[in-house]
């Protein structure tokens, strides 16, 4: 059995599993996903990483098809994804309906869990959002940062602080147990990205089924179930 091979951002990685036992049963093929901060995945394509399919920003994946590491007329569009606040399963969500409420519930947290700063789409942009607040300097000690969204979400869901929040990309909090999103940044914080997949130039002849399952129209409430707009 031949397997696809997929290098994504983790804001997909709940979508693909859910489309895995459709591919696999009509292609035969198994799919090896790895799954990270979208700048790492990225790096490893440059670096020469074997893939098949390439799900990233839709900013980086135009960039890597003008480089010829992608194919652009393969690229589609998957959804778009909103940058979001998460707590642990139980514990009572603070308000974070406008930003002057987001800084106090950072303000209130005793730990904040987040993807890498420097290359996950999440980590870099709330990052900004905390320096913008003008809360950087208070909870920079608090921060709990993890190499993706998916793991940062997972300690967040294991965490022994009393008052622990989060922050990723909405698909990466409703794919991990113990985790529940409280709502999207506010007006004015908030953050909608595009994921966009394509084929590299090497890709398998099934690699392009995997991705007409990730973006087919009658698949609109998986996206939807999964976090995808």
């Amino acid at each position: 059995m031949t397997a696809v091979r997929i290098l994504s951002g983790g804001a997909a990685q709940g979508l693909v599993e859910a489309v895995r036992p459709a591919f696999e049963a009509e292609t035969g093929c198994t799919i090896d996903g790895t799954f990270g901060a979208v700048g790492a995945m990225r790096a490893r394509l440059i670096a020469g990483d074997a893939a098949d399919v390439v799900i990233l920003t839709q900013a980086l994946i135009a960039a890597l098809a003008s480089a010829g590491h992608v194919v652009g007329a393969s690229a589609v569009n998957v959804g778009s994804v909103q940058t979001a606040v998460a707590a642990r399963q139980g514990d009572p969500a603070p308000p974070i309906g406008d930003a002057a409420a987001l800084r106090q519930a950072l303000l209130g947290a005793d730990a904040i869990y987040m993807p890498d700063p420097q290359q996950a789409t999440a980590g870099i942009h709330f990052a900004k959002v905390m320096r913008d607040l003008g809360v950087w300097q208070d909870v920079v000690g608090r921060l709990q940062t993890f190499s993706n969204g998916a793991t940062a979400m997972r300690e967040l869901a294991g965490s022994r602080y009393r008052r622990p929040l989060g922050c990723t990309q909405a698909t990466e909090i409703i794919a991990t147990p113990g985790v529940t999103v409280i709502a999207p940044l506010p007006p004015g914080c908030a953050l909608a990205t595009v994921y966009t997949a394509a084929l590299t130039p090497s890709a398998a002849s099934t690699a392009s089924r995997l991705i007409a399952l990730l973006t087919d129209p009658a698949g609109r409430d998986t996206r939807r179930q999964a976090g995808f707009d």
